[in-house]
Formats: C-alpha cells, structure tokens, sequence
C-alpha cells in the first residue's frame, strides 16, 4: 500500500484545520474541562501516575528518543537503517523543529490552563481559543500550544520520512506517534493543564511542521541511494 499523495495530504490537512476551528467555537473545550474539575480544582493535578509518570517520565524519555534519532543519523540500527542519510537526517531535525517550535508558540501565548480559570477556582474567564490573539482571558497565560503532548506529536516527522521507502513503517510510526500524543494530551486535560484543542492543535501544527520539512528535503533531492544507482 502507497503513501498519501500530497493532494491528500492537502486534503487531509485542511479538513483537520477546519474541524479544529469548528470545535474551538464550540464551547466543547469547557464542558470536557468539566468531566475532570469544577470550582474546587482538579482533583488529579498531583496524581503520581500523571506527573512522575506520564509527565516527568516521559518527558526524560521523548528526550531519549530524539536523541537516539540524532545519533542514528550516522549510527543508524533497526527501521533507520531503512533511510538513506539524508532523510535520516530529516527525521531527526524535524523532530527538534517541532519542540521548538511548539515551545516557542507557548512562550508567545495569553492562552491560560483551566486551572487558571475561575471555573477551576483560578481568576481568568474562558473565552474561544483564538480570540486569544485579540485579548487575554486574564489568567497566567502561556499555556499553548499543549508542550508535554508534543513530546508525542514532535515525531510525526517519522511518517514522512519513511513514506517514500517504507509505507508500512511510515503508517504504524504515525499511529504510535499520534497515540502517544493523544495519550500524553488527555493526561494533562485530567490534570487541568490543558483543554482538549490544545492537544489537538498541537498535533496539527506538528503536522505541517513535519509536512514542511518533508517538502525541504524532497527538492533538496534526498531520495534512496538505490534511486541514483538504478538511473547509473
């Protein structure tokens, strides 16, 4: 089975944008903000499955994992050694693109966490997701995109990477870098450190990073090295 074409990826990537916008105006961000808080707080904002583990853990570990992709670049074991260099390289830097990139955006936002809201006993109101960039909700700020659920989505460059030798590995490498977003995502959610479409932006965003940096690569011609010895 074949990758996507990019008139799908166009496709695709536009209707997630969309449907994004469509549940920010939703209001759907406060009510499932709801099934996990209420005036008193988050009840699971210092539960140790959620912040030794799927925070502080995990964390350590994304960082682990980017780092074994950037010594496989020149080193590469197992699947990687399915990439010729050049798009090793692309996984590998796209991966550390879309952190900074997720990091840099969070630095620059008004957005609040729920626990920042009066809802949650915290002093800022909600207000649609993107009218943030017209006005403040009055609480901390800083809190998106959704950082710990990058440390899923910043690898969604694997599927773009192996998606020009290796379909098969380049659709399970999205399924488990989508899950493990979601997963670490829903995690924060329960936690009242992010609303839903935090989560679900990020990932968009991850995205088009990735698509991006796939594009960068193709016309600077980083093809298999098996490509330049079958026209030789």
């Amino acid at each position: 089975m074949q990758s996507f074409s990019n008139r799908q990826l166009t496709a695709f990537t536009a209707a997630a944008a969309l449907g994004l916008l469509a549940w920010d105006v939703s209001g759907l961000d406060l009510v499932m903000a709801h099934w996990f808080g209420g005036p008193g707080g988050f009840p699971l904002r210092e539960h140790w499955v959620l912040t030794s583990v799927l925070h502080d853990g995990v964390k350590w570990l994304a960082w682990a994992l980017a780092l074994g992709l950037c010594l496989g670049v020149w080193w590469p074991i197992g699947v990687l050694a399915r990439l010729p260099f050049k798009r090793r390289l692309q996984l590998a830097s796209t991966t550390l693109v879309a952190a900074l990139v997720i990091s840099s955006l969070k630095t620059l936002s008004t957005a609040s966490c729920p626990w920042s809201l009066s809802d949650f006993g915290g002093v800022g109101r909600y207000i649609p997701h993107w009218l943030h960039l017209l006005t403040s909700d009055g609480g901390s700020g800083g809190c998106f995109p959704a950082g710990h659920a990058s440390s899923g989505f910043a690898f969604l460059g694997g599927y773009f990477a192996f998606r020009h030798t290796a379909p098969r590995v380049a659709r399970y490498w999205l399924g488990a870098s989508m899950t493990a977003g979601l997963v670490l995502g829903l995690a924060q959610q329960m936690r009242g450190a992010h609303f839903s479409s935090h989560t679900l932006w990020t990932a968009w965003i991850c995205w088009c990073v990735a698509w991006a940096m796939d594009a960068v690569c193709t016309h600077l011609n980083c093809k298999p090295l098996d490509a330049g010895m079958k026209r030789a």
